[in-house]
């Protein structure tokens, strides 16, 4: 049976349910829906963002709503145009069999006329957000004066943006005696201002511990100079091959910079913020939920609307001036029970959030070190074969396979594969060599955890890395697969460190004494009925360091970089490339190249970021430019003829 069936929904919902394909109820409408069905009462909802909040308000007021009755019943408020948008377009999936409902949307940026006169025609629920709605009321447009629901999505969100007049003068208008459902994912005090102002005794349901942040996410940070930051970002996309993420900015000028270089360095990204119109906004959204785009840089307001799935990472570029705004970002990430990864970009002098950040969501950071160039390239070289082989073949390929086999025929397997690796790997370790090192410049001598003043446990020094076969695609984040390897080791809490988890595959450290265990044990467990595959990795995890923290691994004497761009981008970006969503550059599809970055999703692989098929086209490229922030060392790529 499906759970949906327990909680007291009528027919035509759960039809639209089973259309929806939800099988089972978050704990959050497990929670609301009961209660809200069966009993005319005031709610405070608390839980994070992804948890299923737009259901669990919902389906109970759908459930609630008189159809026959053509006046507004109901107020939505978000904070938001495109999460107004989104919960008025679930709203209308969930009531696509309940004749009569209508739903109307309510925000800025498009005609208040055009909405006023659907409102007019009959319109049970309205979703707006709180500026408009107020200007609405002020020209006499709505009239809420008999709503029997008022509901406040997102509460502290719309707080933080300055909505707090806004919304005490719109819930003045509304009657004392509706029901009022307040959704939000913390309890700041000027929401709590709010429910104690306007509800009666509410009903108060908590997913998980107040303000705590998701089960789903983990949560690191990297400590870099300020100068570095940017660099840093690019490492880190280039470090995660299968990355699709949302990048948070401080500022719109920020996310607009930060989104131009990423663009200019032929990453797949575009910025989203306040100053741009709705078309351009819901440009932007489409690229990204059709993962045309991989790297959506923005600020804490425009990124509310973001509701879009499998998003990986969420990196915090900068940190929020408010530290609750973190649990509401990494909230983007790490949805729907999938596993995600919240990143922090850190300096010395803002380490002191972490611990303030830790305090709030009750979940603690583990401290990661900027890639190196040699890690970089292992990670995208096993990215790059599992690609390969997990790719489906077109056999429209076999009518030209005779002329291939005939140029390549004087080549052995070992030949061949060596040759195919080194079309990117040139490239790649020629650019590697020429770059500085950015990593373990920020604390300028012995790492340490600056927040207790104790040093930070493992630097890698003398440590064995492993790879291993299992990745996200079986389930694992970095914290589960380190309980996972403890467990199946017998190893202490601090025996297994540094794990990097990819989609295909893994990396993790131990000290050397333990390196014959792990081979012996791990080479003879299977998983779900795969054999697992560990081999000591051909880097040592980053380099011996010196007692002031230098790198004697990697590239060119210990020189760290900031690598090629990712998207699957072994390599340096090819010629041509514009890459992201700016302006008309990303209107028409790039021309490929191995592994060209572009506006196009990454398909992995060894280089690239294009739109069009992968393998179209040359695979002749140049280094990528940099022109990052304080750093044009990198070559100019020649212009495509």
């Amino acid at each position: 049976m499906n759970k949906f069936e327990q909680l007291g929904l009528s027919e035509s919902l759960l039809k639209a349910i089973l259309d929806l394909g939800f099988e089972n109820p978050t704990e959050v409408q497990e929670k609301a829906i009961p209660l809200l069905l069966e009993k005319d009462t005031d709610m405070v909802a608390l839980a994070q963002t992804g948890t299923g909040k737009t259901a669990a308000f919902g389906f109970p007021v759908i459930q609630k709503i008189d159809a026959n009755n053509r006046n507004t019943q109901a107020l939505i408020l978000s904070p938001t145009r495109e999460l107004c948008l989104q919960i008025t377009n679930e709203i209308k999936n969930y009531s696509k069999y309940e004749k009569g409902i209508n739903v109307v949307a309510v925000y800025g940026g498009a005609s208040i006329t055009d909405q006023a006169r659907d409102i007019k025609r009959g319109a049970q629920i309205i979703v707006a957000t709180p500026g408009r709605m107020q200007d609405m009321i002020n020209r006499g447009l709505v009239n809420i004066s008999q709503i029997n629901f008022c509901i406040l999505d997102e509460a502290d969100e719309m707080l933080n943006m300055g909505f707090y007049e806004d919304i005490v003068n719109i819930l003045s208008t509304t009657p004392d005696e509706k029901n009022t459902w307040l959704f939000s994912a913390t309890m700041p005090a000027e929401v709590a201002r709010i429910g104690k102002q306007f509800m009666k005794d509410p009903i108060e349901i908590t997913v998980g511990a107040k303000n705590s942040g998701s089960a789903t996410v983990s949560h690191e940070f990297y400590l870099v100079n300020a100068r570095d930051r940017y660099e840093a970002l690019k490492r880190l996309a280039d470090a995660n091959p299968d990355i699709f993420s949302v990048v948070f900015c401080r500022t719109k000028r920020d996310t607009q910079a930060v989104a131009e270089k990423l663009v200019e360095d032929g990453y797949s990204a575009a910025a989203l913020h306040g100053d741009l119109s709705q078309a351009q906004r819901d440009g932007v959204m489409k690229s990204f939920r059709g993962r045309q785009i991989q790297m959506l840089v923005a600020t804490d307001v425009a990124a509310r609307g973001i509701d879009v799935d499998n998003i990986t990472h969420v990196v915090n570029y900068q940190l929020p001036d408010e530290i609750e705004t973190y649990n509401h970002r990494s909230g983007r990430t790490g949805r729907a029970g999938k596993l995600g990864t919240s990143i922090v970009i850190v300096t010395k002098s803002e380490l002191r959030k972490i611990s303030s950040i830790e305090r709030i969501i009750k979940q603690k950071f583990e401290e990661k070190t900027i890639p190196s160039g040699i890690e970089i390239c292992e990670i995208q070289l096993l990215h790059l074969a599992n690609k390969i082989k997990d790719v489906e073949v077109d056999h429209e390929i076999d009518n030209y396979l005779p002329a291939i086999n005939n140029v390549l025929e004087a080549l052995s397997k070992e030949e061949l594969i060596k040759k195919m690796v080194s079309v990117e790997f040139n490239r790649f370790i020629n650019y590697y060599k020429k770059t500085r090192d950015i990593s373990n410049q920020a604390s300028g001598s012995e790492r340490r955890d600056d927040r207790d003043g104790a040093p930070r446990e493992n630097n890698n020094g003398g440590a064995t890395r492993y790879f291993v076969n299992i990745g996200s695609r079986d389930n694992f984040d970095w914290m589960s697969l380190k309980d996972y390897l403890k467990e199946t080791l017998d190893l202490g809490r601090d025996d297994v460190f540094k794990v990097d988890v990819k989609e295909g595959f893994s990396f993790f450290n131990t000290d050397p004494e333990h390196t014959d265990k792990v081979m012996e044990v791990l080479n003879n467990v299977q998983l779900e009925g795969r054999r697992i595959n560990v081999e000591i990795s051909k880097n040592d995890g980053g380099g011996r360091r010196d007692h002031n923290g230098r790198s004697s691994g990697g590239f060119g004497g210990g020189q760290r970089s900031s690598a090629p761009r990712r998207e699957g981008s072994f390599a340096p970006r090819r010629e041509g490339s514009g890459g992201g969503f700016r302006g008309d550059r990303n209107s028409a599809p790039r021309e490929g190249g191995f592994g060209g970055r572009s506006s196009a999703p990454r398909e992995g692989g060894f280089g690239g970021r294009s739109s069009a098929p992968r393998g179209e086209g040359s695979s002749d490229r140049a280094p990528r430019r940099s022109e990052s922030f304080g750093d044009s060392s990198r070559p100019r790529r020649p212009r495509k003829d």
